[in-house]
């Protein structure tokens, strides 16, 4: 008996054993004819999948060539690809970037990929993943301040400090510009003043921008506070050993300034809070020689011995190199600082007024910014005013050089004159 039992039992589980590989085999068998039929529901049969959708044809070693393979439903909402019929895989191209045209995200489906399954309309049917949709909504955000430089648009810039007393003349040179004041911007950065400078700029904004007729409005008027502690006496402002750290104090000013106040304007305008005279025709003869950065000579008028009114030029800053002053660079430590108007140091250096009559616009190594007229894109592209030494010079001269060295055109007009208000 307990044989028969024994046999019963080895039987048994053969046959159980039997019905789970019969089981197995049905399963996989169903497994595979799944598949087979959702190939066949996406792909035609005579389309020829891509074996590499991350592939740029013809750009193997640009950036955009060396990312990984996007997703295929991520690909046709971000970079929509043309093509008819069955393409190979070297004709899929990847997306190169994400364009942000105004607020209009939806891509063509003349352009859509012919390997994208079909709807029974013709139509594409492509699901944004949660991450490109947070991509593309930020886009939507960002659209508005991408916009390019409007055309022959003007940002005038002003840093001030206690130049209460100046305003007054300010406008009033701004008031004779002969430039449209609906592509006039102004941005003006009070530092460390302790005169009614603020309380006077916010009053002139309140008149033009509320009051004034529409013909005097400006496109905006902007005022910022930004102070940096630092103080020096009028005494003490024009020493030499006192100019590195003032001037990078300025360079700090200028640069908080033209990038909180930069939007869309096609043209920046450096100007000093106390000039004295500047044509009304003057922004206009500036852009006409249509240069990267550009300045007149600016000029100061002071009394000579004999009590007659004399003109000097007070922009020194604005200068060009020289054999003899190259020579005496060859000569200076990293950290020694060039600075010009000193009898106690020679730079040997070519100002405004050593020009020939016969040279009316000439190329120069360093600019102030009494008048400085700049195309937007040298600032856009990162060119700002040195607050630490580049090529022994800092803030505007420093301006000059970095823009020079970045590939931008420096130019000065010898005969072009505007004054500044005697010191």
């Amino acid at each position: 008996m307990e044989k028969v039992a024994d046999i019963r039992a080895m039987v048994l589980r053969r046959e159980n054993m039997l019905i789970a590989i019969v089981a197995f085999a049905l399963t996989c068998t169903l497994l595979v004819l799944k598949g087979y039929r959702q190939d066949a529901a996406i792909t035609p049969s005579n389309m020829t999948q891509p074996q590499s959708i991350g592939r740029a044809v013809g750009a193997e070693d640009s950036w955009y060539a060396k990312t990984s393979a996007v997703p295929e439903e991520e690909t046709s909402a971000l970079e929509p690809m043309s093509g008819q019929g069955a393409p190979q895989p070297e004709e899929h191209v990847h997306a190169k970037y994400i364009e942000v045209l105004g607020n209009n995200y939806q891509p063509k489906p003349a352009a859509m990929p012919s390997w994208l399954p079909q709807t029974k309309t013709g139509k594409h049917r492509a699901q944004l993943t949660n991450e490109s949709q947070v991509i593309l909504a930020n886009n939507r955000d960002v659209a508005p301040y991408t916009q390019e430089p409007e055309d022959d648009s003007l940002l005038i810039l002003t840093p001030v400090k206690n130049n209460a007393q100046h305003l007054a003349r300010y406008f009033a040179l701004l008031d004779k510009l002969k430039y449209p004041r609906s592509r006039i911007s102004l941005a003006f950065l009070v530092s460390d003043s302790t005169d009614k400078t603020q309380q006077m700029l916010i009053e002139s904004r309140q008149w033009y921008q509320e009051q004034a007729p529409p013909e005097l409005r400006f496109r905006r008027f902007d005022i910022y506070r930004q102070d940096f502690f630092y103080a020096l006496s009028r005494k003490q402002r024009h020493l030499r050993e006192k100019q590195k750290e003032r001037r990078m104090m300025m360079a700090r000013a200028r640069n908080y300034l033209w990038t909180r106040a930069l939007e869309n304007e096609q043209w920046v305008l450096w100007i000093d809070g106390d000039l004295e005279y500047y044509p009304p025709n003057i922004v206009r003869d500036l852009m006409a020689y249509d240069k990267d950065v550009i300045v007149p000579n600016c000029l100061v008028r002071r009394r000579n011995v004999q009590g007659r009114w004399k003109h000097s030029v007070y922009d020194r800053n604005a200068w060009q190199e020289t054999a003899q002053s190259l020579e005496m660079i060859k000569k200076l430590n990293e950290t020694d600082f060039l600075v010009e108007g000193y009898k106690s140091l020679k730079t040997h250096r070519r100002y405004l007024d050593r020009f020939p009559k016969n040279e009316t616009v000439v190329p120069l190594d360093g600019v102030g910014g009494t008048f400085t007229l700049v195309k937007s894109h040298v600032h856009r592209s990162g060119v700002g005013f040195p607050a630490w030494l580049f090529q022994h010079q800092v803030e505007t001269e420093g301006f000059a050089k970095l823009a020079k060295a970045n590939g931008y055109g420096v130019y000065g007009l010898p005969f072009y004159y505007i004054r500044h208000v005697t010191n």
